[in-house]
């Protein structure tokens, strides 16, 4: 572009080549003379900043995450900036491949486990109420599913299992290492018993 404007400057003269061709006249004059614009500078500037923020969260954040992780830095910048500034250098964050996963699917026609605990979350000792869960982290490897057991009381996790499945066993091997973990005399409540209670259910499958 500038070299077309040099051909043609003294018979054209630059201001009406540059209105003709969409470009501007101050931005000619800077490149011929060697001169970069603030913004090029501030862009460079803040190109590093990206770049040592995307290494530093390895290399997972998109152009949003990037501009709140910036934000929270202190690093006033605004969204579209950072968006063209990632999208020109090939910055991009880690995406996700194929279809979520559910990890649970309620049939409707199934019995409904009883609430032992009315919604009441709250335990006046440790080992007294458990909570559990299973979900799943996408990694670079696929996917990892995880189930875990927590003490109400102490916010313990007291018993965990990693698997790339999501099959019944996962739950119950995390129940069954929250049962090893456990202090003497237990199952002396009724949620506890109920804990118990799925452990025997399992054995018994097993056996029989």
């Amino acid at each position: 572009m500038s070299r077309f404007i040099d051909e043609h400057r003294c018979r054209f003269g630059v201001e009406p080549i540059c209105r003709v061709l969409g470009v501007s006249a101050s931005a000619y004059y800077q490149r011929a003379t060697g001169q970069r614009s603030a913004r090029a500078v501030e862009d460079e500037r803040l190109l590093g900043r990206i770049r040592d923020v995307h290494a530093a969260n390895y290399y997972a954040y998109g152009y949003r995450r990037m501009w709140k992780a910036l934000t929270r830095a202190s690093e006033a910048a605004p969204r579209c900036r950072v968006q063209r500034l990632m999208r020109a250098h090939g910055i991009v964050g880690a995406k996700r491949r194929g279809r979520p996963w559910r990890t649970t699917r309620p049939d409707p026609e199934a019995h409904r486990r009883p609430d032992l605990v009315g919604r009441d979350f709250t335990a006046a000792g440790p080992d007294e109420l458990w909570v559990a869960d299973l979900s799943y982290l996408r990694c670079w490897e696929g996917l990892v599913f995880f189930a875990f057991v927590i003490d109400a009381y102490s916010r313990r996790v007291v018993g965990w299992q990693l698997a790339s499945h999501m099959r019944t066993t996962l739950v119950l091997d995390a129940l069954r290492m929250a049962l090893g973990q456990r202090r003497l005399g237990a199952a002396s409540t009724p949620r506890q018993r109920h804990a118990q209670r799925v452990e025997n259910q399992r054995r018994a499958h097993v056996a029989g």
